[in-house]
């Protein structure tokens, strides 16, 4: 396992805030504090640090590839399966499955599928939790395209009420991206909604826990 790169900062500037915040503590209340409580809430400082690490861990996963199926692009949940409209891209009827994240997932998210990035857009807006209907139209966003060259996939990262930063790494006209291949990440709680073609087999159910790279949501029919 190793530490995702968007964690570097965060990491450092919180030892530094919570260390500062110890010795503060320490050297405030040491004349009239049993020092027993003062340990105590030092390991809280420090578990809470550890927390903040594990946050942005990325766990090596075999990288699986079948190119008939939709992998998870996320650690989570399944909260949502239904038919809806797709109004942004694709501009039809498809079905949307939705991951959610708590803060103790890990927060890399994968491509779904392979194909080409035919298809992107961030989307400024505001920080529902994640699991409100609106929050797919009205959090900030991404939405990504990928066209598999029999398929279009379309899935958004979304913001929640705790994230508040969305990384992604995809680029318009990449030649071609392989699935369960990184493309991003959301740091804090979060949901990822993908939109599959309606004669998609969907493969999951609601409460489900499905594991990034790993848990095939749905196999697309020719």
């Amino acid at each position: 396992m190793r530490i995702n790169k968007e964690g570097y900062k965060i990491i450092c500037n919180s030892l530094l805030i919570l260390l500062a915040l110890f010795v503060g503590v320490y050297f405030c209340c040491i004349e009239f504090v049993h020092p027993l409580v003062l340990c105590v809430f030092g390991v809280v400082v420090f578990l809470f640090w550890v927390f903040i690490i594990m946050f942005f861990r990325e766990p090596k996963r075999t990288l699986l590839n079948d190119e008939q199926c939709i992998y998870s692009p996320a650690d989570g949940r399944i909260v949502a399966i239904e038919h809806v409209f797709e109004g942004e891209y694709l501009k039809r009827e498809c079905i949307q499955v939705s991951v959610f994240m708590s803060v103790t997932n890990v927060h890399v998210n994968w491509f779904p599928i392979s194909g080409v990035v035919e298809y992107f857009k961030y989307h400024p807006g505001k920080f529902l939790v994640a699991w409100h209907p609106k929050s797919s139209e009205e959090n900030e966003r991404t939405t990504t395209v990928v066209n598999t060259g029999v398929h279009k996939i379309l899935f958004r990262q979304i913001a929640g009420f705790v994230a508040r930063r969305i990384v992604n790494y995809v680029s318009v006209g990449d030649s071609r991206v392989t699935q369960n291949t990184k493309f991003g990440f959301i740091k804090f709680g979060s949901r990822i909604d993908l939109f599959l073609p309606l004669e998609s087999e969907i493969l999951v159910k609601i409460d489900d826990k499905v594991v990034g790279t790993q848990t095939k949501l749905a196999k697309l029919n020719k």
